[in-house]
């Protein structure tokens, strides 16, 4: 079998400013090809050494976790809290805590982390918070990296004026696990998650909503994983001025999950899309009568039908013709389209944050796909092309409804494998 494109395969990367190359490296001989990226603005990325770093614009971010390497694709989003890092701009009400600048080592491999000490209060809060501007009925994903010091745990709020609608979760920094949900008025938690950054250091998040405009991003020293004593949706417990923990890196965005780090200073920032393509030039290398796509992906949602995102092989300027994968609707589609008409193969549920491994093939007449390492399944799918393939595009045909999530490794064969190679090739 020919493979005639490969994408992040070995752990594989190249990338420059405006550049991704995958390649073809049939019998011994290295051919690049390229990939045009698109992302207007800087973002940033978890390199091989675990640190976030910044990535100047139209550079494909290629992240890792552990020796795993992947292409991230996002889109748009704004981190609506000013001063992500520089908590002294944040309010300290009552001087509830004492808060040190420059504490500990952060994420971005500087000494910027802020400690965040209770004080000596009888039965009180013991928060810092940030006034945010937000609408009431909409998803906010809150987060913040934080490692535990003396404390083992954190309450991540979204407030209301006078905090009579609260969402909130406790998280566990000792374990690395999800603790206690406190709802106060009409709000809404929709997930939360905690996930490890190495070192000691766990990104914390949840994803809420408020009947009314919330006003306040708000980070609360807790004294255990469930239950707290709290009063209008905030843990209350009596400090001796010991507890502490290190915070760096809050965000806000308004969306149903959290995206990679935006950095604010005195205003918020904007991350915009990112977009990895080739509009023409692969017709040497598809093959438009018959072929095998191979996917590893990730992705962050399960998507609707109004709001999907796709990867593509097609003839740019045809109005059929076009080999398709989506996560559309919460489920995974395989999609020929030619004069023949529209067919798909549906191949079971998206759940968010699984990877899952691809390999389907496409002839004249059927789709022929594995998933996981699964069996072979077959769909009727007549495929009359009348133009070339030459297109290869993380979104639509036409640009949109661009991927979002991760890619771990694409591979293209110009011809049909068997039910065993699909079988092996994601396993």
């Amino acid at each position: 079998m020919a493979t005639k494109l490969k994408l992040g395969t070995d752990n594989n990367w190249a990338t420059k400013v405006d550049k991704l190359l995958a390649y073809n490296d049939e019998n011994g001989n290295f051919k690049p090809i390229q990939f045009d990226a698109d992302r207007a603005s800087t973002a940033t990325r978890v390199n091989k050494a675990g640190l976030i770093e910044n990535v100047e614009p139209n550079r494909p971010r290629v992240e890792f976790d552990g020796n795993d390497g992947y292409l991230l694709l996002e889109p748009s989003r704004t981190n609506l809290l000013t001063y992500s890092e520089d908590f002294t701009q944040w309010a300290n009400t009552g001087s509830e805590t004492t808060d040190t600048a420059d504490s500990a080592i952060s994420l971005d491999g500087s000494l910027n982390a802020t400690k965040l000490q209770e004080a000596n209060s009888n039965f009180g809060y013991h928060r810092l918070s940030k006034t945010i501007t937000a609408s009431s009925a909409t998803d906010y994903a809150l987060s913040i990296f934080v490692k535990k010091g003396t404390q083992k745990y954190i309450q991540l709020l979204l407030l209301s004026t006078s905090n009579s609608f609260a969402a909130s979760k406790v998280f566990d920094l000792e374990n690395g696990t999800l603790g206690e949900t406190i709802i106060n008025g009409t709000a809404t938690l929709t997930d939360a998650k905690i996930e490890d950054f190495g070192n000691g250091w766990y990104r914390c998040t949840i994803i809420a909503q408020l009947s009314t405009a919330p006003n306040t991003f708000r980070v609360n020293l807790a004294n255990a994983a469930t239950g707290n004593t709290k009063s209008l949706g905030m843990v209350q417990y009596t400090g001796d001025g010991n507890g502490n923990i290190y915070i760096w890196g809050a965000q806000l965005e308004a969306g149903s999950y959290a995206t990679s780090y935006i950095p604010t200073s005195g205003s918020s920032v904007t991350r915009t899309e990112d977009f990895c393509y080739i509009n023409s030039g692969l017709q040497d290398t598809l093959n438009t009568s018959e072929g095998t796509l191979f996917v590893d992906v990730e992705v962050p949602r399960v998507s609707s039908t109004g709001s999907f995102e796709r990867i593509v092989l097609s003839d740019q300027n045809a109005s059929t013709d076009r080999i398709l994968f989506d996560n559309y609707g919460g489920q995974w589609r395989i999609i020929t389209v030619s004069s023949a008409g529209v067919y798909y193969s549906y191949r079971g549920n998206v759940q968010a944050g699984q990877r899952v491994k691809f390999a389907f093939a496409y002839t004249g007449t059927q789709i022929r796909s594995s998933k996981n390492g699964g069996s072979v399944n077959v769909a009727t799918a007549p495929y009359t092309p009348s133009t070339t393939l030459e297109s290869f595009k993380f979104s639509n045909k036409d640009g949109g409804n661009k991927w979002q999530g991760k890619i771990y490794e694409v591979k293209y064969f110009d011809t049909v494998l068997s039910d065993s190679e699909l079988i092996a090739l994601t396993s």
